[in-house]
Parts: structure tokens; C-alpha cells; sequence
């Protein structure tokens, strides 16, 4: 998406509304006597029933710390929240003060203009405490615009009871994958693996451990119908036939963590987000009987993707200082350890592993090399308008409704439209 008259108007106009009036939501605040005020909006993501308890208690604490600072906590679900925050900033009224962006929505927000760059602000210290790959996707035209919350990746979930019942080893690649799902539906009557196919996100490991991706942003060519990609389609298509795996294509979310939760399926893949939420099903609660191990593998290796959530600061709010503030508190080391301990969320500070929470959670712990090793979104504004086309066909090759090769080629077109002069 290209920055355009429009986009840099709407700029200054945000830039002059946060200097001249304060608020978009009563929000008004002031740092003239020392001590911030006001009220600070925030919109989370997290999951409800697990990980919105624990953010609400810890933006709690930094009331605590500032009395004079009301943070209104508003949890907003995730398929909703991207385009209800864009709707917001373009209409100029009713967006939070901090917004809790997933890693791809941080570039596209800043070049629409919606958010105040951060660099020499209180929301940016020890910048280089940050995983750099976690700071990659605050970046944009040389400014930052976020602060990294959380970074993640994706394992395979197993259920260790179902697995001994069958006599199976965890698999290692996708040819282990079919034959141990194939053991797991013989011995047991319960089905292998649960693949959620409504959101493109879990196409990625598969996409990528064929070799594949969805652009390459250096060369600005659409790479997604390569044969590496209609390969992909080929592999997630074949685990649904040859009944490795089960499918739906609404509400995967939910069906997917019930299903897995119940001992219906004995594996899902899924990211340390969804720990705490699991541990919740009456099949884990001996929280040993979860087992966690690297997807399995394609041909060109294994490919599970680099995620993660930032906090961002909109540009027309009416209490910077204070958003500021929060954001540091949200992101701190201190903060970060807390999740990790309770949520069993990875830290975007290198120091946050180096505290006795994260050190003492074995998932945390399973997770770090992962992420190291994680494939890497492109960090273009245009990468979360990417998933869009391509879950709606990755859903259709899971349904029967098209082929591997119609689904990549529909989504490479799909992507020449988007990305103007791209190859």
C-alpha cells in the first residue's frame, strides 16, 4: 500500500490533534507537575478465559504505580481487531490510546499514518535488550513504531496418553506424520491430527518446509505459486484425504483446542499462546500429559514461522505521555518474566530469560530455540493483506473445492493486485 497525499494528510492532522487537544476517548491527560493523569485506552488481543486475566492484573499494576492514570482495558478479539482499529483511525474518533498489534499489522499501520513513532520516547528503553528478530517488525522507514510485547512460533501439541496407548514416537516429518496418525486411528479410534484450515497462519509452516514463501520482498516478486507453494497444497491436501488429519473451515480456533482438549485428536499445532488455554481441557489436567516438539518437517526442512504481538501507540491519542509509560511497563523486563512464568509466553528481551519465571518454564524454554530458528515474515505494509486471499484458498484445497495448483496460482494473482508493479 503506497503513501499517498491523503495518507499524509491524515499525518498531520493526527500529529496536530495529539499536540494541540489531548484525547480521543476523555482520554486527556498531563505530565506538567511531573506525575501522568488521564486515561489511558488499551486494546488486547489475548485469548479470553487465559490470557486476558493475567494482562488485565498486570495493566492493573501500572494504575498502582500511577495513580492518577485510569487504564481502560478493552479486550477486542483478534479476527476483529485490525480492521476495527483501521476503521477507528480513519474516522478519527474511537481508537485506543495502545493498540496490542500482531507482528504484521505494526508496518501496515505506521504507513497508513495511525501511529506515533517511538524512537526517544519513554515507551522505547534498552533498546538493545530486544531479540533482534523480535525488533524487526517494529521497524519502518528508518522509525520505530512498536515495542516487542511476545514473539512466538508453532510446535505440535501431543496428547502423551494417546501416544502410549498407540506405541507411536512423536513425528519428525510429514511421511512419520501420516504413518503415526495412521497407527494413532488403528489402536486407538482417534484421529492423528487436527489442522486448522481457517486461518492461513498454519499453512505457513507447511509452506515454508517445502522451501516456499509468500513473496520475496527484495526483489519484489510473488512466490507463492512457485511449485514450492501448489507443493504445500499438495502436502495439507493429502493429510485431510488420506484421513491423517481432520478439518473445519469455521470456527477452527474453537473446534481445534476442544477437540485436542477432550482427547478427540492426539495432536494439533499450535504456538505457546494457546498453553495456557489447553492445560484448561480435562485431558491435561496432569499438565505432564502435554507433550510439545518441533513441527514436523517437510522436504526442505522444518518451516514454522516467526510470530509475535507488539504494543503501539496511535498517533492522535490525547495522552502520549502516559501511553508512552505503559507501553515500557507492558514490555519491561519485569512484565515479560511475569508472563512467561504464568503464560508460558516467550520474552522479546534477551535479559527476561535470564529471570527464575522464564528459566523455570520448560515451555518457554522449548520455544527459544524455535523462534530462533523461525522463518521471518516480509516486514512490507502489505504482508497482513496477504493472508486474506490466501486462507480462502487454503481452504478450499482442504475442502475440496479446488485444486493445490488453482488454489496457488488464484493466490499469486490475488497478490500481483495487491502489490503494485510486483513480478
Amino acid at each position: 500500500m503506497r503513501r499517498g497525499i491523503t495518507a499524509t494528510a491524515l499525518v498531520a492532522t493526527l500529529a496536530l490533534a495529539a499536540t494541540a487537544c489531548g484525547s480521543d476517548d476523555e482520554s486527556g491527560g498531563s505530565k506538567s507537575s511531573g506525575e501522568l493523569s488521564g486515561t489511558v485506552t488499551w486494546w488486547d488481543t489475548s485469548t479470553v478465559g487465559s490470557e486476558d486475566k493475567v494482562f488485565k492484573k498486570i495493566a492493573e499494576g501500572f494504575e498502582k504505580e500511577h495513580p492518577k492514570v485510569d487504564v481502560k482495558y478493552v479486550n477486542v478479539p483478534f479476527g476483529e481487531a485490525q480492521n476495527k482499529f483501521k476503521n477507528a483511525a480513519q474516522a478519527g474518533g474511537g481508537a485506543p490510546d495502545v493498540i496490542r498489534s500482531e507482528v504484521a499489522w505494526t508496518p501496515e499501520f505506521a504507513d497508513l499514518g495511525y501511529l506515533a513513532p517511538l524512537d526517544g520516547t519513554a515507551a522505547l528503553k534498552d533498546e538493545g535488550d530486544f531479540l533482534e528478530q523480535a525488533a524487526a517488525s517494529t521497524k519502518y522507514k528508518d522509525k520505530t513504531y512498536a515495542v516487542p510485547q511476545v514473539i512466538d512460533s508453532m510446535g505440535i501439541f501431543y496428547n502423551k496418553k494417546i501416544f502410549k496407548e498407540a506405541g507411536v514416537e512423536v513425528p519428525e516429518n510429514i511421511a512419520d506424520l501420516k504413518t503415526v496418525s495412521k497407527t494413532i486411528k488403528d489402536k486407538t479410534g482417534k484421529t492423528g491430527l487436527y489442522l486448522r484450515g481457517d486461518d492461513a497462519y498454519w499453512f505457513l509452516s507447511f509452506l515454508y518446509g517445502e522451501g516456499g514463501d509468500l513473496v520475496d520482498a527484495k526483489s519484489k516478486t510473488v512466490t507463492v505459486n512457485n511449485p514450492e507453494g501448489v507443493k504445500a497444497f499438495k502436502t495439507v491436501k493429502d493429510l485431510v484425504d488420506s484421513g491423517a488429519a481432520k478439518t473445519d473451515a469455521t470456527d477452527g480456533w474453537e473446534n481445534m483446542q476442544s477437540s485436542f482438549k477432550d482427547g478427540k485428536v492426539a495432536m494439533m499445532i499450535n504456538g505457546p499462546w494457546a498453553v495456557a488455554d489447553t492445560l484448561t481441557g480435562k485431558e491435561f489436567t496432569d499438565k505432564a500429559n502435554l507433550g510439545i516438539s518441533p513441527v514436523p518437517a517437510g522436504t526442505a526442512g522444518q518451516g514454522a514461522p516467526q510470530g509475535g504481538h507488539n504494543l503501539a501507540v496511535y498517533a492522535g491519542s490525547k495522552n502520549l505521555d502516559a501511553s508512552y509509560a505503559f507501553v515500557e511497563y507492558m514490555t519491561s523486563v519485569e512484565t515479560q518474566a511475569q508472563t512467561a512464568g504464568e503464560l508460558n509466553l516467550l520474552p522479546t528481551r534477551t535479559s527476561a530469560y535470564a529471570k527464575q519465571e522464564a528459566a523455570d518454564s520448560e515451555i518457554v524454554q522449548f520455544f527459544k530455540p524455535v523462534v530462533e530458528t523461525a522463518v521471518e515474515r516480509p516486514w512490507i505494509p502489505e504482508t497482513g493483506s496477504l493472508f486474506a486471499p490466501l486462507v480462502t484458498e487454503y481452504t478450499k484445497v482442504l475442502t475440496d473445492q479446488t485444486t493445490p495448483e488453482k488454489a496457488a496460482k488464484a493466490t499469486g494473482d490475488s497478490y500481483r493486485k495487491l502489490l503494485e508493479g510486483w513480478k
